[in-house]
């Protein structure tokens, strides 16, 4: 897999929890999508078109060993494959005290989407270079 583009750490929180007593599931994806919306923000010049924005098309997540709080997670984004209008990125999501052991791995395909047509429309070329300069 390519090399980490971007990366950022998030406290794990009480309300994470669930009556298990473990990061509930549906909290990984809010981890990704956390990390994703941090890595966009990275390159504000290139959401200044109000009528390009991002869709994302499939996502999954495969959990490899349970989160329990308190602590925090590491989620790091490497590129996957990119498209003329889309981009996949994956997700490695390790606790900070460990940074070796994978707690869970995920993908996300993401679109870029023309509000006018509501048809695909050609990644930006700030996201672009972001990705070819960090692989």
């Amino acid at each position: 897999m390519n090399s980490t583009i971007y990366q950022t750490d998030i406290a794990l929180r009480w309300g994470d929890m669930d009556a298990i007593g473990h990061v509930n599931n549906t909290v990984y994806f809010r981890f990704f999508e956390q990390a994703r919306v941090e890595w966009m923000a990275t390159v504000p010049e290139a959401r200044l078109d109000p009528d390009v924005y991002v869709v994302i098309v499939h996502t999954e997540c495969t959990f490899l060993s349970e989160l329990k709080a308190p602590g925090a997670v590491t989620v790091r984004i490497k590129a996957g494959a990119i498209g003329r209008t889309s981009l996949t990125q994956h997700y490695e999501l390790v606790r900070t005290d460990a940074p070796d052991a994978l707690v869970a791995t995920g993908s996300a395909k993401m679109v870029w989407v023309d509000s006018r047509t509501k048809k695909s429309t050609p990644i930006p070329l700030p996201y672009l270079d972001l990705v070819t300069v960090n692989t």
